[in-house]
């Protein structure tokens, strides 16, 4: 979160001062795209078609679009992927009552996403809920582990954090360098693998270092959080998830 805070700081103690975030936004010049007050989008156009034909982000005031704003700054390419993506399906199927499934995960990728980096190992314990394994027997493996922060809305949840939080996590090839993140994401966010859904539930304040709380290993016994992978088949209460913002 370094980097982001690195640009962030600067901007956020500028609207704070009183300028409009959309302005603030754009006198960084960080972005590919530009920031404009959220009443310029037409009524009736899609949020998403509208950044996608206009080169334009609709931006409210507040943090949920002042993170949406870091990210578009942090990984260029791979959002104006996911915006193509949208605007793909949207011109293919118009917006109706639900988005479909390549809308659909896109959304929760773009509000929701922390990227990965790890060994099988710990890959394997994550995917299978098999937490006491992911975050205390391997927690060795941690420190050799990288994560990237995307979803802004999980962004927005941490800013109070409470030990429920959850995000969806893609797994990032090990031969992959941080400089070539946003290149590859850009390459590997497809609309056949996002409907196949490929994300694994993660209770993101397990991470070791993330919340003090988590060194006791009595932190990971809540199974109210951290769950059993659940049977095929089974009904299951959804994960705790920030809450998505329509894309219509």
């Amino acid at each position: 979160m370094a980097n982001w805070r690195e640009v962030g700081q600067a901007l956020a103690l500028r609207v704070i001062a009183g300028c409009p975030q959309p302005q603030a936004l754009n006198e960084a010049a960080l972005a590919p795209v530009g920031f404009v007050p959220q009443s310029d989008l037409p009524e009736g156009q899609a949020y998403e078609d509208f950044i996608y034909a206009q080169g334009l982000v609709p931006t409210r005031e507040g943090l949920h679009d002042f993170f949406n704003a870091l990210c578009w700054m942090h990984f260029p390419l791979a959002k104006k992927r996911l915006n193509q993506l949208q605007a793909r399906e949207i011109a293919r199927a118009g917006v109706g009552q639900v988005r479909g499934p390549v809308r659909d995960a896109a959304t929760v990728f773009d509000e929701n996403a922390l990227l990965i980096q790890a060994s099988d190992a710990l890959w394997s314990a994550l995917t299978e809920h098999r937490w006491a394994d992911a975050f205390l027997a391997l927690r060795h493996e941690w420190s050799d582990a990288r994560l990237w922060t995307f979803g802004h809305a999980a962004l927005e949840k941490l800013v109070q954090p409470y030990k429920s939080i959850t995000v969806h996590l893609w797994r990032v090839p090990d031969d992959v360098a941080h400089e070539q993140i946003d290149a590859w994401l850009a390459q590997d966010l497809t609309a056949d693998k996002l409907a196949t859904k490929p994300f694994s539930p993660l209770p993101v304040l397990g991470v070791p270092g993330w919340w003090p709380a988590n060194e006791t290993a009595v932190f990971y016994e809540d199974v109210s959080v951290f769950r059993p992978r659940r049977l095929k088949g089974a009904a299951e209460k959804p994960y705790a998830n920030p809450e998505m913002t329509p894309s219509v």
